[in-house]
């Protein structure tokens, strides 16, 4: 079996061949930039499982690079940010981020992150149908892994179209922000969930009809449901 590869641009060069080595330990394969233009030029032009993108970058920081590459292409990317503010990661995860990890982060956390991020994919693979699922006039096409809202396609991210497939999935029962993190972005229990939050926003601005009820309820202190109002 192939080795997943995975691209990691980022200046602190101990932290990077520290990451490198714990990834590699883990049956990966790595390559190591250390500013941002040659690692997005590396990003666009070799194909990457995964990039492990710093924020604070040398001559193009993180966003830029993630906002270039996102032009490009859909390879996924952890951020990695020793700012922790909400503001940052929602910017990170606007740009086309599929994930963050705060610094300082334990070695164990980022890899649990990288596991999880893969058996996800995994998953998702292997559970793919060629039906379509439907609720009132969205349709997802599982085959294509696209998603129409009567004859208008809605251009969604990875990360988008999972969590739009969850909820479609189980309409009429309300799926909680727990689930959510688990079945969408492979963590277990106890992760922080405001990234559910995040994307629940980013679904609506895509899917909804303006003057129309919104196709994902908000169930207080439980997490979302699709279903009819009565």
């Amino acid at each position: 079996m192939t080795s997943k590869k995975i691209l990691i641009i980022e200046d602190e060069k101990n932290l990077a061949r520290f990451v490198s080595l714990e990834l590699e330990h883990e049956g990966y394969a790595t390559e190591i930039k250390d500013n941002g233009r040659s690692g997005l030029e590396e990003a666009t032009s070799k194909d990457y499982d995964l990039i492990l993108l710093d924020l604070m970058l040398p001559e193009l920081d993180g966003f830029e690079v993630a906002r270039r590459l996102r032009k490009e292409k859909d390879t996924p990317i952890i951020m990695m940010t020793a700012r922790d503010s909400t503001m940052d990661r929602v910017a990170g995860l606007d740009i086309g981020a599929d994930d963050y990890i705060t610094k300082p982060f334990a070695i164990e956390e980022l890899l649990a992150r990288v596991r999880a991020f893969f058996r996800r994919e995994e998953h998702g693979h292997a559970v793919e149908r060629a039906e379509n699922t439907s609720f009132r006039d969205l349709v997802i096409d599982k085959t294509n892994r696209t998603v129409h809202r009567g004859k208008k396609v809605i251009d969604l991210t990875r990360r988008e179209y999972d969590l739009l497939l969850t909820l479609m999935q189980n309409v009429g029962d309300v799926v909680t922000r727990e689930h959510l993190v688990s079945q969408v972005w492979g963590y277990e229990e106890g992760t922080e969930t405001n990234v559910v939050d995040v994307y629940i926003r980013y679904l609506r601005n895509k899917i909804d009809v303006e003057g129309q009820d919104s196709y994902i309820q908000t169930v207080r202190g439980l997490g979302y449901v699709m279903r009819e109002r009565k």
